[in-house]
């Protein structure tokens, strides 16, 4: 498959939102890409609607953007938790430093700064956001497309 050398660095708190860890997850997979889940301590994650706990393979500061093709972080409360870790933004801004993919979904993105887009999936230069998990399949279609599988 055209994904098949391809790597992804999955971002994991706790209360994520259920389907924004788990479709990305298991969709990447489906097309063969590598996915490795990163959390704060190492310790397995809880979804918000209680989903897991589901295992982490390595922790966000033993990581770099270097590994990775693309960065996927989920939304539901876990992006609250991820972005008071100072190894998360400094990860986060390497992936960006770098021109590479950062996909993000239902996070506060309004009182983070963005200029709001009420639409399915938005891509802006190397950033593929969305709004709702509603959204998913747009989304990935997004993220697929950046990572170089070719278009139905």
């Amino acid at each position: 498959m055209a994904l098949t050398h391809r790597k992804v660095l999955l971002l994991a708190a706790d209360d994520f939102e259920d389907m924004e860890l788990l479709y990305p997850l298991y969709r990447l997979r489906e097309e063969d890409v590598a996915v490795t889940v990163a959390g704060l301590d190492g310790h397995p994650v809880t979804g918000k609607k209680g989903h897991g706990p589901v295992p982490v393979d390595t922790t966000v500061g033993q990581v770099t953007a270097d590994e990775f093709d693309a960065l996927v972080i989920p939304g539901g409360y876990a992006p609250d938790k991820l972005r008071r870790s100072q190894a998360v933004l400094a990860l986060v801004r390497a992936f960006d430093d770098a021109h590479k993919p950062i996909a993000f979904i239902c996070d506060d993105m309004v009182n983070a700064g963005v200029d709001w887009v009420d639409q399915a999936a938005v891509v802006d230069g190397n950033l593929i956001s969305a709004r709702t998990p509603a959204d998913l399949g747009p989304w990935m279609k997004a993220l697929l497309a950046a990572l170089g599988r070719p278009q139905d």
